[in-house]
């Protein structure tokens, strides 16, 4: 192998947006994420809006706020033309 062609690995500690903290090796000593294995979605088996700098709620202001609630506009259109 050629020198000073790799990086440094070393442990690193990670923190998540929840307050969830773990150590794993990287190339960088520290990691700060949004999104951990205990609090995704995918991994908990609940459902959570991950929502940074307040886009959902700048989404509903500029579109109504009716994207997110079931039997919205189009299920009272559907049974006006039944």
């Amino acid at each position: 192998m050629k020198k000073k062609t790799h990086p440094k690995y070393v442990e690193c500690k990670v923190t998540c947006g929840c307050g969830n903290s773990f150590v794993t090796r990287a190339t960088v000593g520290e990691l700060n994420v949004e999104v951990c294995s205990a609090c995704h979605p995918f991994y908990t088996g609940k459902q959570r809006y991950v929502d940074t700098a307040g886009r959902i709620e700048k989404f509903q202001r500029k579109f109504g706020g009716n994207y997110f609630r079931k039997g919205g506009d189009e299920a009272k259109k559907a049974k006006a033309k039944a």
